[in-house]
């Protein structure tokens, strides 16, 4: 069994994510998470490394980019909204916990890439045009925004209709994957 393996590791994985997601990068420390873990603040650096190191290894939201960009073309954007709308309420701690620590270099370099790689990246290869680049680039913000809006601004009027937020926000979203 290997060190990455043990009861030890997924306690400082557990108290990790839970501290993150409330307090922030910054504001938690190693020895913060390993008093919540029950464990040495060594056992934290042995088992993970650096700080950032347990931050990029336990605070990751990953999108199925298939099942998220999969059905017809001319349907997208609502479909995309829609699949969104329907994640499990974890997803947003971890959003605010990587955009708070999105100033620290190797924590914004993994974003990049994350944004690049699983959003950009797969719904550029779904679309035609060769403008195909910019409009998943423009996408991509354009859902980052609905993210702000729903758990950085907290705002519950406009989530108060799921299907109508779906079927609105949908149709800005399929004004970038359709071509002019």
């Amino acid at each position: 069994m290997s060190v990455r393996d043990t009861k030890t590791t997924r306690a400082i994985a557990v108290s990790a994510v839970k501290l993150f997601t409330r307090d922030g990068f910054a504001a938690t420390s190693v020895r913060a998470i390993a008093a919540d873990a029950g464990v040495d603040p060594a056992l934290v650096i042995r088992h993970f490394g650096t700080k950032v190191d347990l931050f990029l290894e336990t605070m990751r939201w990953e999108l199925d980019a298939d099942a998220l960009f999969a059905g017809p073309l001319d349907e997208l954007g609502h479909a995309i909204v829609t699949r969104l709308l329907q994640t499990d309420g974890s997803e947003s701690g971890v959003f605010l916990a990587l955009l708070r620590a999105s100033d620290a270099g190797a924590i914004g370099t993994s974003l990049t890439r994350a944004h690049e790689e699983g959003f950009v990246a797969p719904l550029r290869r779904r679309l035609a045009g060769e403008d195909a680049d910019l409009r998943a680039r423009l996408a991509a913000g354009l859902v980052g925004g609905l993210f702000y809006m729903l758990w950085v601004v907290g705002d519950t009027a406009a989530a108060a209709d799921p299907e109508a937020l779906a079927r609105r926000y949908g149709a800005l979203l399929q004004e970038l994957i359709t071509p002019l």
